[in-house]
């Protein structure tokens, strides 16, 4: 199985680190000097935010940048980091939609402050406090991903050149949030097909193509429409392998490895591509379980082991896999024929195998 080389990943993911590590300062010192406890939102960007994730957005941007021909440079992958704020909105608001108690092992945003409430013993209710907090910390981190990028210190006329395809990845994830809600809510349409489309909003565009489209724009790849067009037909059906994935593990990932309660998928409801397979393929008596069972805020493990069992049974699990396997080939071929470089092909073709074969 290909693997990124350690050399180039560590290298890379150190400088993503350290761009956010002096961007985040930075605005440490301008908080505080507002109010001191303000320093509460700070330490806590700083945990989320730094505290974990995989930087894949930046590190696919990075790669769609050097693939158009874009020179190494720190300015560059600042601008890339920023999508990690980006990232860090969504999460945290994608936590308190679905009343996560966990993000990547730790309590989630809203956890954590209500969690402050309570040891302080402030006034009002602390569950309401958290979630305040951490909607506004999601405010904030989206507003700052804008200003990081402009701050990046990459000339103004290519930071021009992808603001059209930044703006436009914003607005992708945020309807796509919506779409997932609504999906829960509104059960009666729910399909495969549907679920596809939740998954390309909320996360296959924003996770892989427009980082890459982003990359390849900043690279001054604007006139190279082949290139562009390579890393769309490579990015997309390469994010939503990522998101069935994701949604395999959501259910069937070791905890100790996702950072979320086993199952936890089940509890919130979320009517994936998984999911929406199982309700296809199962019987009555099945569908009656799934009607029962999923969403259910008390599903102990007895529940999520029995949805688990209907899934595997009715053929759901296969067939997602077996729809990862064929969106990951379609990735595959589309950079085999893609007008980029050796290298950054190299690092995208192992990206493409680690992005769908991963267990966290």
């Amino acid at each position: 199985m290909p693997t990124v080389p350690a050399t180039s990943s560590a290298a890379l993911r150190a400088r993503i680190e350290t761009a956010l590590r002096e961007f985040l300062a930075g605005q440490r010192a301008r908080l505080t000097a507002i109010d001191a406890q303000l320093g509460d939102i700070c330490a806590a960007v700083d945990a989320f935010v730094l505290g974990g994730g995989k930087r894949l957005r930046p590190t696919f941007a990075y790669w769609g940048y050097r693939g158009a021909g874009g020179a190494d440079d720190d300015a560059a992958v600042t601008a890339f980091a920023s999508l990690e704020l980006l990232q860090a909105c969504a999460l945290m608001h994608d936590d308190v939609m679905d009343s996560s108690d966990t993000r990547r092992g730790e309590p989630a945003v809203h956890r954590r402050f209500a969690a402050l409430h309570a040891e302080r013993q402030w006034s009002g209710e602390p569950a309401g406090f958290g979630t305040a907090a951490a909607i506004l910390l999601g405010d904030l981190c989206l507003g700052w991903s804008a200003e990081m990028y402009d701050g990046s210190g990459v000339p103004a006329p290519r930071l021009e050149a992808g603001r059209e395809t930044y703006h436009l990845m914003r607005t992708e994830v945020m309807a796509g949030q919506y779409l997932d809600v609504l999906a829960q809510a509104d059960v009666a349409h729910s399909s495969r097909d549907r679920a596809e489309r939740v998954a390309r909003y909320k996360s296959a565009k924003y996770t892989v193509e427009r980082p890459l489209l982003l990359g390849g724009r900043l690279a001054g790849a604007d006139a190279d429409a082949a290139t562009l067009a390579a890393y769309s037909a490579y990015g997309l059906p390469l994010g939503e392998a990522f998101q069935l994935r994701d949604d395999v593990l959501g259910v069937f990932g070791d905890p100790a490895e996702t950072g979320k309660p086993a199952g936890d998928d089940l509890r919130e409801g979320k009517r994936t591509y998984l999911v929406a397979a199982a309700y296809e393929a199962t019987t009555p008596a099945g569908r009656a379980v799934l009607d029962a069972r999923l969403g259910a805020a008390g599903l102990d493990a007895d529940g999520v082991a029995q949805l688990r069992e209907l899934i595997v049974d009715t053929g759901a699990l296969a067939d997602t896999e077996r729809r990862i396997g064929q969106l990951t080939a379609d990735c595959l071929a589309a950079l085999a024929g893609a007008p980029i470089a050796p290298r950054p092909a190299e690092v995208l073709t192992a990206l493409a195998t680690a992005a769908t074969t991963r267990t966290s």
